[in-house]
């Protein structure tokens, strides 16, 4: 009776022991922080999917919106990073910041060489900083040409531009009939012409396009001043209130996309995103618009890469758990599902393929061969610490252009001398 009770009395010692103790260190319940992004449809569609993560592996992810604007959201990460804080495990980063946050971040070629072969090249590239791969491919955008099927039959022309001065003869011959028509708000087309970011791109694809160099070698060398860089612009400046608004010299994406969207251009340069929106219900160009590449300058076409990685932070506590949510997030698998459920391009080339990815984005066969080789990366890696300088300095030049405040002769002459001098300063290496 005594050994009994003694038993009965060990055991519960030992459950209280467990009880107390909790789950053994090795299997103890880990939660993640991913600061993810800042658009309420991908931010519900990834915690569908973390659901998923959470019951495969265990492991809590808590996902956290960014700031919206993209230059906040750098700043409120370099904050983070440079305070080492281990908060976040995961970060959303742009397609322009590998090589202004490698220093924190965890080389992923060293756990996910074989997955980011799976991925398109150009933006494994692009997120390697010298021989680190920062972050891993999460989705993709491109610069692409949207245009008006409808009118381009209305007004008898058997397909889109392929090349600027087609576009320049098509914008305005449907700019004028449709303004004889009655609608005076109508616009040939409309892009992102305001002093950021979305300028550098628009402005790069120019260029790339003419021939004119792309702001900076891989090498580092500066290619803006040039005979074709310089007719690029001018040519661009002479859109602005012919057959683009006046105003488009303070676009951003949705101003251009809200002409667009409301029926009033017959050509618009935005990203993929602008496809679903357009095909909502009560859109007005509701199946009477379709996408192509951007046209050519006698250089060849190009669409600036844009999109998203996701990187870890080399200050989390749970280093591991935050890689194989990387790789989960950037899965085959998981790409497909947010392709069909939002519409987020994927990084892998086959699923371009996938018949419920065509599907649900007809348009799509139209990117594969942009990401595949006509998506060109802005000088971002090569810059390192220094590219949001040369982006500012670039997109301010070109923006004087278009405003008429210089010459291209002139703001490429001294955004030349500005980018030689900085590059120099910052000792630049491929």
């Amino acid at each position: 009776m005594k050994f009994f009770k003694l038993s009965l009395w060990l055991t519960g010692t030992l459950m209280m022991l467990i009880a107390c103790q909790g789950t053994p260190p090795e299997t103890q319940a880990v939660t993640l922080k991913f600061m993810g992004p800042n658009d309420q449809a991908q931010f519900d569609l990834n915690e569908r999917i973390l659901a998923d993560f959470e019951a495969q592996t265990g492991v809590q992810v808590e996902q956290v919106a960014g700031p919206e604007s993209a230059t906040d959201r750098l700043n409120e990460y370099l904050v983070l990073l440079g305070n080492e804080v281990s908060e976040f495990d995961v970060y959303q980063i742009d397609v322009i910041w590998p090589g202004i946050v490698a220093d924190h971040m965890i080389d992923l070629n060293e756990s996910l060489s074989a997955e980011a072969d799976q991925h398109f090249p150009a933006i494994v590239e692009n997120n390697t900083v010298n021989g680190k791969l920062v972050g891993m491919p999460f989705f993709t955008d491109a610069g692409l040409l949207y245009y008006r099927t409808d009118l381009l039959e209305k007004y008898g022309f058997a397909g889109p531009p392929q090349t600027w001065e087609e576009l320049e003869q098509m914008a305005q011959t449907i700019q004028d009939g449709e303004r004889e028509a009655g609608n005076e708000e109508f616009w040939g087309y409309v892009w992102q012409g305001g002093p950021y970011e979305g300028l550098t791109c628009n402005a790069l694809e120019w260029q790339v396009s003419h021939d004119g160099g792309s702001i900076m070698s891989e090498d580092g060398v500066v290619e803006v001043n040039n005979p074709e860089a310089i007719a690029a612009f001018e040519q661009a400046a002479g859109w602005v209130n012919t057959i683009s608004p006046p105003q488009v010299t303070q676009f951003l994406e949705e101003d251009s996309r809200a002409v667009w969207q409301e029926g009033n251009a017959a050509f618009m340069r935005n990203w993929p995103y602008a496809y679903a929106l357009g095909q909502v219900d009560d859109s007005p160009i509701r199946d009477k618009f379709d996408v192509t590449v951007l046209p050519d300058g006698g250089g060849g076409h190009a669409s600036t890469l844009g999109g998203w990685q996701l990187a870890v932070s080399q200050y989390s506590d749970h280093p591991q758990e935050a890689i194989e949510l990387v790789k989960f997030l950037t899965s085959r698998e998981v790409q497909l599902r947010r392709a069909v459920e939002g519409s987020y391009a994927p990084t892998i080339a086959d699923l371009y393929d996938d018949p419920q990815v065509v599907e649900a984005n007809p348009y799509y066969s139209s990117l594969k061969d942009v990401f595949s080789g006509q998506a060109i990366a802005r000088p971002s890696s090569v810059s390192g610490q220094a590219y949001a300088e040369v982006s500012f300095d670039y997109f301010n030049a070109v923006h004087d252009i278009l405003t008429g405040d210089a010459t291209a002769a002139e703001a490429m002459d001294q955004l030349q001398t500005k980018l030689t001098e900085l590059t120099q300063y910052e000792e630049l290496a491929p």
